[in-house]
């Protein structure tokens, strides 16, 4: 019962206790952005040729059925649930990101299956309506102003929020597009080996993957403006947290961070609280406006903070921006080698504990934001660390032997990104190489939505 009243602080650590189990499976979940074809303005998500309308089509096509917030309110998710008993989610982030929040899988090749069968049912209906969609971390055509407000009910909570925690709130919430990939714990120890890994190597997985290298039709600079995004939105709720990448850590350690986390709001029977500033440890004492901390509310919160690498009933790797399909599972791939196989997960952390220092790879982040695999971390090349981490994961992959119907394993989702890795580039450079910005402000716009289409 999520509904019930928080009676103890054994109630904070239920969800994580009850996560622990001996499956190594994976579950990817990747956003894009939609754009019309003829203009370039953004999908909107209203309307017979938005959101909506695609919605509609996947119900009525694909056997999705609609979800809602609340009973009467507006569509914000469509779901299937296979023969399989397992479900699948197209949701959305708050500019109209369409996200496929992927089932629970067993290998990489599934998910290359699984992100084949998404595309293929939505190419006949985005052709007919004049869809094309971008695989880019950071939104590459438009402004703030241009982009819609998908209508959930947390939403103008966090507009009104986020601006007063940072500079980048809300291209956070709009402007930005991820692959984040989800992998299970055995034990309390495994997740928090697991979780301090997966924060300390994020900057390095994040360079690796740099793929956002414009902003409103015009190359910024930076090899991945959505990583600078991320390091002016909120820093009480964003980064490596450092008290986590300690060994030792438990699952207690976690908790106390997210207690001392500003919240945003709350529900109760449909209505939505706003307690903006907050913490939950206060929440947890005092209440608000006579409504008591619940299981449930505590779950929610755990869901509105965003670190680097997140505990939940997972452990979510969320540091890399949205990818081309050439690349999509490259990411599921490197993190399944280095974290499902003994000797590559203790290689890794090896890597990290003596490389890694917490302080200095945080300063280190606005330079990896910018120059991606040219940039040095703790006194070293971002590239070298990068084509090791590379190097564990084949092993970690070619040992965990799950193979695909022509009996290749999965170190063949990596081929793509160690061809990059060892030219020292990451996708940007391929998005940006060749570019004329010279050319009419138009037609710029134009070669960048191609380059960046899937």
């Amino acid at each position: 019962m999520t509904d019930r009243a928080i009676r103890s602080h054994d109630d904070l650590l239920e969800i994580f206790e009850a996560s622990c189990h001996e499956e190594q499976a994976l579950g990817v979940e990747s956003e894009k952005f939609g754009v019309y074809a003829a203009t370039l303005a953004p999908l909107t998500y209203e309307g017979p040729r938005g959101v909506l309308g695609i919605f509609e089509a996947l119900c009525r096509e694909h056997g999705y059925r609609p979800l809602h917030e609340s009973e009467g309110g507006p569509i914000v998710a469509v779901e299937r649930v296979g023969a399989d008993g397992k479900s699948s989610q197209v949701t959305l982030e708050p500019g109209a990101q369409f996200e496929l929040s992927g089932a629970i899988l067993a290998t990489v090749h599934e998910a290359e299956e699984e992100l084949a069968r998404h595309l293929g049912e939505l190419e006949p209906i985005v052709r007919a309506l004049g869809v094309r969609w971008l695989g880019v971390g950071y939104h590459p055509l438009a402004s703030q102003a241009e982009l819609p407000w998908v209508p959930k009910a947390r939403y103008p909570i966090m507009r009104e929020y986020f601006p007063t925690r940072g500079g980048r709130g809300l291209d956070m919430m709009r402007r930005t597009a991820t692959v984040q990939v989800n992998v299970d714990f055995a034990s309390e120890a495994d997740a928090l080996r697991k979780l301090r890994v997966g924060l300390l190597l994020s900057p390095i997985v994040q360079a690796m993957f740099a793929n956002s290298p414009f902003s409103e039709g015009k190359p910024t600079g930076r090899k991945s403006e959505r990583a600078a995004v991320w390091l002016d939105a909120d820093p009480d709720r964003t980064g490596l947290l450092p008290r986590m990448c300690a060994p030792g850590a438990r699952f207690h350690d976690y908790a106390a961070w997210a207690l001392d986390a500003p919240m945003y709001l709350f529900k109760r029977e449909g209505r939505v609280f706003a307690n903006t500033g907050q913490t939950f440890k206060n929440f947890l004492a005092d209440g608000f406006e006579g409504e008591r901390a619940t299981v449930g509310d505590w779950k929610m919160h755990l869901g509105t903070l965003f670190p680097e690498a997140r505990l939940k009933t997972t452990i979510e790797l969320r540091s890399v921006d949205s990818l081309p399909r050439s690349l999509y599972c490259a990411l599921p791939a490197l993190w399944a080698g280095l974290l499902y196989d003994a000797e590559a997960l203790a290689g890794a952390e090896e890597l990290a504990l003596s490389t890694l220092e917490p302080g200095a790879l945080e300063a280190a982040r606005p330079d990896i934001a910018r120059l991606a695999l040219s940039a040095n971390a703790c006194g070293r090349p971002v590239r070298a660390l990068a084509e090791r981490l590379v190097e564990l994961a084949e092993g970690g992959l070619s040992r965990r032997a799950r193979l695909d119907a022509e009996g290749r394993d999965e170190r063949r989702h990596l081929a793509s990104l160690g061809a990059l890795v060892s030219r020292g580039q990451c996708p940007a450079d391929v998005l940006v190489a060749g570019l004329d910005v010279t050319v009419a402000p138009e037609s710029l716009r134009a070669e960048i939505a191609r380059r960046c289409a899937i």
